[in-house]
């Protein structure tokens, strides 16, 4: 008997030719290998991981035969209620007045963000991102066949023609934004974009995601509202808002446990429950409890140590910058996250640079064109400063400043 072995490419989806290998789960692949310094994934310092607070955690449930029980077994869609009530007081003190009703527990935030894709997005619907954006975002949306809309760089700043940006587009636009030390750039919107974005979300009737996930690192400035707190302020509360909150424990706590939340008005998150329960039915129930755990006590000082760690180091990353290189090189100055965004000369490609940057030099980045939505820019790169040393950032900008000398 003779079998055929099927074409599997003619039988997946249409949908399936938006979907991309990330660049950076790629580039992660290098850290296996011991003589490439790697300023590529946005990874935590596992150094700064609460470890020994996470196992007393785990022994602690698994000692209790009822705690047990309840840990290994089956758990609600919407989430452990300690933690969401945890969550959902702590959202309240940061201005943003919800309960445990408008809390969905989701495994990290990239889950939250295809979940919203999957309730908002139709194929060709319009989805508003900055100029660069993060690529997780893309690739959540991607396979729900938008069409993206960059916003311009300067548009909030300088006012922008809503009617004009729109023009030939699906109209209630869906909008996805990361206000505080984005990924890429490192770089916040100021209150007076902040404000201007809600502006324009009103006049568009769009729906807005906030991605908060660097938010609780910033190790310099004054903290500023978030999108939600103003909206909240603006229309009186959370249920008639039309920002949702995407908010994780994956850079603060650890990304191992796959903890993360939406924030948004019962309408959305009932909607979402139903999603997630076709998904994957809940979080791990025993990783839920120990978060809770975790993040219950010492929590303030846990942060604090992290924003003096990652303030350190990216001060160490951007002395180096400063210090090696070459004219008409240029960089953010971020004052919280993980990334400095990098922009090279004209006529210096992101990729063309890795490429003879890993042969050459045995260093990793992420070249800046996937970060991209519609129309790309090459000369650009992007640095995270949160996993290498002190002396590997000094290291490895060395290395790399060579290279671009040698290029331009």
């Amino acid at each position: 008997m003779t079998t055929t072995t099927p074409d599997w490419a003619a039988r997946f989806s249409e949908r399936m030719t938006r979907v991309r290998a990330s660049e950076i789960r790629e580039l992660l692949k290098l850290l296996d290998q011991p003589d490439i310094l790697s300023f590529a994934g946005g990874i935590p310092d596992p150094g700064l991981f609460p470890a020994e607070r996470i196992q007393a955690g785990y022994d602690a449930i698994l000692g209790d035969p009822g705690l047990a029980r309840q840990a290994l077994q089956y758990s609600i869609s919407e989430g452990y209620l300690p933690l969401r009530q945890w969550i959902a007081e702590r959202m309240t003190r940061d201005g943003m007045a919800c309960d445990e009703h408008n809390i969905l527990l989701t495994a990290g935030s990239q889950q939250a963000l295809d979940l919203l894709g999957k309730l908002f997005l139709t194929r060709g619907d319009t989805v508003m991102v900055a100029r660069p954006t993060y690529l997780g975002a893309l690739q959540a949306f991607n396979a729900y066949e938008p069409a993206y809309l960059d916003l311009p760089e300067t548009a909030l700043a300088d006012g922008v023609d809503a009617e004009a940006l729109m023009a030939g587009r699906v109209p209630r636009p869906l909008g996805y934004f990361v206000p505080d030390f984005a990924n890429p750039t490192g770089q916040s919107l100021s209150l007076a974009e902040r404000e201007a974005l809600l502006d324009l979300a009103e006049r568009l009737d769009m729906t807005l995601i906030e991605d908060a996930a660097y938010r609780e690192l910033r190790f310099a400035g004054e903290a500023l509202p978030t999108l939600l707190s103003l909206d909240i302020a603006r229309s009186g509360g959370v249920e008639a808002a039309r920002t949702l909150f995407c908010g994780t424990l994956s850079k603060t706590l650890s990304p191992a446990l796959r903890m993360g939340w939406v924030c948004g008005p019962r309408a959305v998150i009932e909607k979402l429950v139903l999603l997630k329960q076709g998904a994957d039915l809940h979080v791990s129930t025993i990783n839920q409890m120990v978060a809770h755990r975790a993040v219950s006590e010492g929590y303030e000082q846990h942060l604090g140590m992290l924003r003096t760690a990652y303030g350190a180091k990216a001060a160490v990353l951007l002395a180096a910058l400063e210090r090696h290189m070459p004219p008409g090189v240029t960089w953010s100055t971020p004052q919280g996250g993980m990334f400095v965004w990098v922009s090279l000369p004209e006529g210096l490609d992101g990729k063309v640079v890795l490429e003879r940057a890993l042969a050459e030099e045995r260093v990793a980045f992420v070249p800046g064109e996937p970060f991209f939505a519609e129309v790309p820019a090459a000369h650009a790169l992007r640095l995270s400063y949160s996993l290498p040393t002190d002396a590997q950032i000094e290291d490895g900008v060395g290395r790399l400043a060579r290279l671009i000398a040698r290029m331009g």
